[in-house]
């Protein structure tokens, strides 16, 4: 979704309302005019700044946002910068095709603008950008929400992108494919690389911890029935045997599915094609992260301090 603020869209929606396939009056023409001469304030003064927003005007610029961290950003600017440049091109030829038709040059300007401004209508949203707000407003608009990465680097292959980047002497068909077989295998080696590490932090490093920190409890609780004979342990050391509890089920699903994991990674790796490959990295291999990561960040919680072995998300948060 694109973010313009509240004036800049005030002025879009001026335009489409006013202007018709119609021929002005002189006017019509002066009254919309004197509005669009405002524009260069608004461009200059406007502080409408929305931070949800993966691509937002903000005063005088648009700002992409949508660019992680680690990624080189010339990517996605090489596809803006595509799409402005074909877009200035389209804009003219719409407007040549007006003028042919008689049309004075500032009423096909317009007459095209307007035509683009209803066009946009669907991508325009001024709410929360990252909120399950959009999701739902965009299903409703029936725009795509891809969360799958190889689905989302089809993108590269697509019948628009290579020929809108072909059309514009950027990148060819076959230089496209190239950048798109390097993004599915770099996807593939991710997961597999934090597969594997994920699966070495688990069963050698939070497994025995968590076998130590039960055993801990394990003669605690050993202890207090020795000394208070007799008496109900499961009320008096009802922590203990909680966490004892606790501890055993987690390892038990924790252990289950790094195996799992590992299944599921033999079997990615034994595919040929590309993209097969990196579909099943994502759909088959890729939700063990999240579920393995789950119980060990609620253990986490319940494991004393001094022998966990991974620096705890508060230590991360507040370290000195």
């Amino acid at each position: 979704s694109i973010f313009l603020g509240e004036q800049l869209t005030t002025i879009l929606d001026e335009i489409e309302k006013r202007v018709s396939d119609k021929k002005m009056s002189s006017e019509e023409k002066t009254e919309l005019k004197l509005d669009i001469g405002k524009i260069p304030e608004i461009l200059l003064d406007n502080t409408d700044r929305n931070r949800t927003s993966p691509f937002a005007f903000t005063g005088n610029r648009f700002e992409f946002r949508a660019v992680g961290a680690s990624a080189n950003c010339a990517s996605p600017l090489t596809i803006l910068n595509s799409s402005l440049a074909n877009q200035l091109r389209e804009f003219k030829k719409d407007v040549d095709t007006l003028l042919k038709k008689k049309v004075k040059k500032d009423e096909a300007i317009l007459q095209v603008l307007r035509k683009y401004i209803v066009k946009s209508r669907k991508v325009r949203f001024e709410g929360n950008g990252y909120g399950q707000e959009w999701i739902e407003e965009a299903k409703k608009r029936g725009l795509s929400n891809i969360v799958d990465v190889p689905e989302a680097l089809d993108a590269y292959v697509s019948k628009s992108a290579i020929k809108l980047l072909s059309d514009n002497n950027v990148l060819n068909e076959r230089e496209l494919k190239a950048r798109y077989e390097i993004r599915l295998e770099t996807f593939t080696k991710s997961i597999q690389i934090e597969a594997r590490v994920l699966g070495d932090l688990a069963i050698n490093h939070i497994i025995p911890t968590l076998i130590k920190y039960q055993n801990i409890h394990i003669e605690n609780v050993k202890g207090i029935k020795e000394i208070l004979e007799g008496e109900d342990i499961n009320e008096i050391a009802s922590l203990q045997v909680r966490n004892i509890k606790d501890i055993s089920r987690r390892k038990h699903i924790i252990e289950s599915m790094v195996n799992e994991m590992i299944n599921a990674r033999k079997v990615a790796n034994k595919i040929v094609d590309t993209r097969d490959k990196a579909e099943e990295y994502s759909k088959k291999v890729k939700p063990y992260l999240n579920e393995i990561r789950y119980h060990i960040d609620k253990l986490e919680l319940l494991v004393d301090d001094e022998i966990w072995p991974l620096p705890k998300y508060r230590e991360l948060l507040f370290a000195k």
